[in-house]
């Protein structure tokens, strides 16, 4: 079992930029690639972000890519997403995600542990 919890949403403008953090425990952390997810109202959720179990690879949404950027600190157990230049398209919950292999993945199916999500909401 692994516990993911995430931090640092919040309220902020177009244009700002958010770091999202989430802290992970349980099983062995660096056995298990991470993403990130995010879901808009009315909306499905998706891809935004994901890291191979030893941050050697990183994945992102075509939308992210050149603004957000995927960390890892295996020795203490988090995941971050670094959100730069942001929209109000960006608007949504985001949520960590953890799978049990060496590569992320873009599909949300591929991961077993979620966090509850925080939210973010950009206004304009």
């Amino acid at each position: 079992q692994v516990q993911l919890v995430e931090s640092g949403g919040g309220l902020v403008q177009a244009g700002d930029s958010l770091r999202l953090s989430c802290a992970a425990s349980g099983r062995t952390f660096s056995n298990y690639a991470m993403g990130w997810f995010r879901q808009a109202p009315g909306k499905e959720r998706e891809f935004v972000a994901a890291i191979s179990w030893n941050g050697d690879r990183t994945y992102y949404a075509d939308s992210m890519k050149g603004r957000f950027t995927i960390s890892r600190d295996n020795i203490k157990n988090m995941v971050y997403v670094q959100m730069n230049s942001l929209k109000s398209e960006d608007t949504a919950v985001y949520y960590c995600a953890a799978r049990r292999a060496n590569s992320g993945s873009y599909y949300a199916n591929e991961y077993r542990y979620w966090g509850q999500g925080t939210q973010v909401t950009v206004s304009s």
